[in-house]
């Protein structure tokens, strides 16, 4: 048996929904949390209010992982690799800053691996890579109805249309990763 070494790592690569889906695939990930991170206006904000793109908050998941098992590294490895950090506020048809590419550190040893892995993984990419690098700021927790979305509405034509397809492209890159 061995101790478990508990971390967090915030996220955000387009809609929440896409990016929980992705990583309930991976072992040693603990829960998932989906909620908004990294905006100016005052207070918790709503998903409508973070969906007008005027609150400045991204749509991020917070991932509670046991390092033992799978490494920060890793994850960031696989977020870069599930959706595009090379379009600026922008993944598929959703647009606006909610959708941002960001990586936010909880401890600069995070921020540092951020800035390693990006720089590892841009050459597989053409464009240059957009994916923002900053402390977290405070972390709001979506509402309920957002929480194992997919999980919930595998049928729902969003998630079979975006999300089923970037779980293939998973199962393909990541295959030892999964549970």
């Amino acid at each position: 048996m061995h101790n478990s070494k508990i971390q967090i790592a915030t996220i955000g690569g387009g809609c929440f929904w896409c990016v929980e889906a992705v990583f309930n695939q991976i072992k040693g990930i603990q829960k998932i949390v989906s909620g908004y991170s990294g905006g100016t206006a005052p207070g918790k904000p709503t998903y409508r209010e973070v969906c007008s793109g005027l609150t400045g908050h991204a749509e991020v998941i917070q991932v509670t992982f046991d390092a033992n098992i799978i490494s920060y590294k890793d994850i960031l490895v696989i977020f870069m690799t599930s959706h595009d950090p090379t379009t600026l506020n922008r993944q598929g048809g959703d647009v606006g800053t909610q959708y941002r590419s960001v990586i936010y550190y909880h401890t600069p040893e995070q921020e540092k691996i951020a800035k390693e892995v990006i720089k590892e993984v841009s050459p597989y990419y053409e464009d240059p890579i957009v994916t923002e690098i900053s402390e977290l700021p405070i972390f709001y927790e979506a509402e309920d109805y957002h929480q194992d979305y997919y999980s919930n509405n595998t049928e729902q034509g969003f998630c079979s249309a975006v999300i089923t397809p970037k779980l293939a492209k998973l199962r393909k890159m990541h295959a030892n990763m999964l549970k």
